[in-house]
């Protein structure tokens, strides 16, 4: 998904807050902003260990700040907020056994922290929010899915109450290479132990670059009216078949023979589902499809606007299952946009 025109003149002068700006996708949604020129990117994180990290990286620079602090509180959320054009929020509970197992946790970061954003947002009339949710939102059966979709709801509800800030979500996939993916998790297991553990091969999942994350992200912010979620038309793949291209091409990097490679098959773990959805039936009726994206609107924009070419999706979309699964050719070509071989240099 390429960077829209319209987003790299948009964020030139702009004041940008990004909470979780320390984490794979938050990082990198603070470094492609720095390439558009804002007046200043304020990166908001709990973790003083990535911070450093990502300062040593950055270099000094005058137009980025690095702010400690936890969506949790609201007064260091409020002091963060001041002076700020638009605001990305990345920060999260996003694993989901860690969610199974933290419920409470879970529910803090993921809907109380989105709460305290939107009302700080809100308090500051600040004129954009964006807020990254998943698609284990779309009828969840976990935690982090669950306290996903309150997220999003939120979002909705507060942008038809709140006529000053403009306030939307993108739903992402599988992010191909993130901190704590399958892809690096895999790569790390076949270099150092000769094994992958497999949940299930028949496994399907939506899949998507961090690169098409961030785009997704900065496009949305430029194109939101409000309430919408924006979705990226991304593939699926079949786990098995990822396992494959995988093996393959880690052994073949690392002069070994796939043969080496033993499989563990560990089953379905708590919360996670066999196939994934990138939309609800329930929000067909209010999804409208274009060139790169779905965009599910509200349901205060589906009542009160024309809705002309709404609900004309294709539902063999909806389902990781049911749509054109990549074959191993394909899913090398992702793989391999994604950087994800750049892991095996970590891990040797």
């Amino acid at each position: 998904m390429a960077l829209s025109e319209q987003a790299r003149s948009f964020f030139k002068g702009k004041s940008v807050l990004v909470t979780g700006g320390c984490g794979s996708i938050g990082g990198q949604v603070v470094e492609e902003i720095l390439k558009l020129e804002p007046k200043v990117v304020r990166v908001f994180s709990r973790d003083e260990g990535k911070h450093f990290d990502m300062q040593e990286r950055l270099g000094n620079r005058k137009d980025i700040r690095y702010l400690v602090g936890d969506v949790r509180d609201r007064r260091r959320l409020n002091t963060a907020m001041k002076g700020i054009d638009v605001v990305f929020h990345a920060a999260a509970m996003k694993h989901v056994p860690a969610c199974e197992y933290n419920p409470f946790e879970a529910v803090q970061t993921n809907v109380i922290g989105t709460q305290n954003v939107i009302q700080m947002a809100a308090e500051r009339e600040l004129p954009h929010l964006v807020a990254i949710s998943t698609d284990k939102a779309m009828t969840p059966v976990n935690t982090m899915g669950a306290s996903k979709l309150l997220a999003e709801k939120l979002v909705a509800s507060a942008d038809a109450w709140n006529p000053k800030t403009t306030m939307s979500c993108v739903r992402f996939g599988n992010v191909v290479g993130s901190r704590g993916s399958v892809v690096p998790a895999m790569i790390r297991s076949i270099v150092t132990q000769r094994e992958v553990r497999i949940t299930e091969p028949d496994m399907t999942r939506f899949m998507m670059t961090i690169q098409d994350a961030v785009h997704l992200t900065l496009n949305s912010c430029v194109d939101a009216e409000g309430g919408e979620i924006f979705i990226f038309k991304m593939p699926s793949l079949k786990l098995n078949d990822l396992v494959d291209v995988v093996i393959e091409e880690t052994c073949r990097r690392e002069k070994m023979s796939p043969t080496m490679i033993k499989r563990v098959i560990i089953g379905i773990r708590p919360g996670e589902k066999m196939h994934e959805g990138l939309f609800s039936e329930e929000e067909l009726s209010r999804t409208e499809e274009r060139r790169d994206t779905f965009v599910v609107h509200s349901m205060d924009e589906f009542l009160r606007r024309e809705r002309k070419g709404w609900g004309d999706v294709d539902t063999a979309q909806l389902l990781s299952d049911k749509c054109k699964l990549l074959n191993k050719d394909e899913i090398k070509q992702l793989l391999d946009r994604a950087h994800v071989w750049d892991h095996i240099r970590r891990v040797v």
